[in-house]
């Protein structure tokens, strides 16, 4: 049982909502104690315990936010199946 600090990209992520989204999404994980973000530096340094959670953890939550905070293309492809 030891606290353990990782830094982790968030360099995709430069809006504030996207920053709030991250919060929320690390804020979530059981372990995490502590969240700092460094938006200037595109980082978060995230303290958790690491018999609850895991630097995996962190990332995927993460890559998540990302996901989700990108827009969707303009020239989505269609699904031929639904023309109606």
């Amino acid at each position: 049982m030891a606290i353990k600090i990782a830094q982790v990209s968030i360099e995709n992520i430069d809006n504030a909502e996207g920053l709030e989204s991250v919060m929320t999404a690390l804020k979530n994980i059981s372990g995490v104690t502590a969240i700092e973000l460094d938006a200037a530096s595109h980082v978060a340094i995230v303290r958790y315990e690491d018999t609850d959670t895991s630097i995996h953890a962190l990332t995927a939550a993460i890559s998540m936010v990302d996901y989700v905070t990108q827009p969707f293309p303009i020239d989505a492809p269609q699904n031929p199946r639904y023309d109606d």
